[in-house]
């Protein structure tokens, strides 16, 4: 059974600052460094709440500020590096997807520049030997994918029994991507006595069964009401012949100076639409999982450099993706799966800011609409026909 946490805020003038949630002088010196200056909801209860030292089991979106929520206390949690053994490692962070783990892993260098801590991030899809490397003395803090940890744990390359803190980060997208079975193999392998993290977007019945499993007791932290979509986001829609659409996402991107996230439901798709952009001299990558890991992030550090102006991402691809100031999302075709539609527009909108998210639906998605306006209980703006 999970308590609810209440955090009583101490705000100055109207804003909650980050010296009030009992971090470390060096930890705030990195929180400074970044231009941050006020703590997000998230971040203003979960980082007091890991500082206790009890479990916690956190409902937020991508993008509302949940990791800098969970690496913030982590770092101050595990102190000083201390004296290491091979493969000895004394945090795990576990994530869904590739992206995300290194999102992560940068995060921890970020924040914890100050810090006498070591880490390092392992993943599938690219060469294991200088992951092998980067943990043969032991680190403080790993950040991993469940598949290739296991993989590096079956060559002895890692050890569990020195964990003292265990984060599962999108835990509900680990559950829908297959993971299940992995997490319980690495949980049975890591001491009991240990401080447990979950982040979910949701608290499903099946994440609920995890944390029960997982967690002892758990702080519950719920941000957002279930399922909702960021209010700062505008939400609208364009009816369109299923054969024009790639016409109309063309004018519309050729419309603004943006750069645009388009959300294509399948891989074929993605690189179909960014060679028909091409054609009208439209700058666009395609991120999904048929594109190598150096592919992908190549892609992505292209996006967040301005490079080009569009990225064309499936669900699972874009996933834990950070891109700040993000102001447009465009649904090329509705996700099958209605929460699928509350993570892909969040990438918009994030930490307060203002964004758009515009989809693109034709008569065979009208049923995909109407389970997604039911989900967020809003009817989405109808700017249009176009056929």
């Amino acid at each position: 059974m999970a308590k609810e946490f209440t955090f009583y805020f101490i705000v100055f003038g109207n804003f909650m600052t980050f010296e009030t949630l009992g971090l470390s002088d060096s930890l705030l010196r990195a929180v400074a460094h970044t231009g941050y200056t006020t703590p997000t909801p998230i971040q203003t209860q979960a980082i007091p709440a890991i500082l206790s030292g009890d479990d916690v089991m956190a409902a937020a979106q991508t993008g509302t500020g949940k990791t800098a929520g969970f690496v913030l206390p982590m770092l101050q949690q595990l102190g000083p590096h201390t004296r290491v053994t091979p493969g000895k490692v004394r945090a795990l962070i576990l994530t869904p997807t590739r992206e995300l783990a290194a999102q992560v892993h940068d995060s921890i260098l970020t924040y914890g520049k100050h810090e006498k801590l070591k880490s390092a991030v392992v993943f599938g899809g690219v060469n294991i030997n200088p992951q092998l490397k980067a943990l043969k003395n032991g680190v403080d803090l790993l950040v991993a994918t469940p598949g290739r940890l296991l993989d590096l744990h079956q060559q002895r390359a890692v050890r569990f029994d020195d964990i003292e803190l265990l984060v599962l980060d999108e835990a509900d997208r680990m559950l829908d991507m297959g993971f299940i079975r992995d997490i319980r193999k690495i949980i049975a392998l890591i001491p009991p006595k240990r401080q447990n993290l979950m982040f979910s977007a949701t608290f499903s019945k099946e994440i609920r069964k995890l944390a029960n499993s997982i967690c002892r007791n758990p702080l519950e932290i719920d941000v957002a009401l279930r399922n909702s979509t960021v209010e700062a986001i505008e939400q609208n829609l364009w009816f369109v012949e299923k054969s024009l659409k790639a016409d109309l996402l063309s004018e519309l991107i050729q419309e603004t100076t943006e750069q645009v996230l388009v959300f294509s439901r399948t891989k074929h798709g993605a690189n179909k639409l960014v060679k028909r952009l091409a054609r009208d001299s439209i700058s666009a990558v395609a991120i999904h999982g048929n594109r190598s890991q150096s592919q992908r992030t190549k892609a992505l550090a292209d996006f967040k450099a301005n490079k080009v102006q569009v990225l064309v991402a499936t669900d699972i691809a874009a996933r834990g993706i950070d891109i700040e100031l993000l102001a447009l999302v465009i649904n090329f075709d509705l996700p099958h799966v209605p929460e699928d539609y509350v993570h892909r527009i969040g990438r918009t909108g994030r930490a307060g800011a203002s964004g758009v998210a515009l989809s693109l639906v034709s008569n065979d998605e009208k049923k995909q609409l109407r389970a997604i306006e039911r989900l967020i209980k809003r009817e989405i703006t109808v700017l249009g026909d176009y056929y």
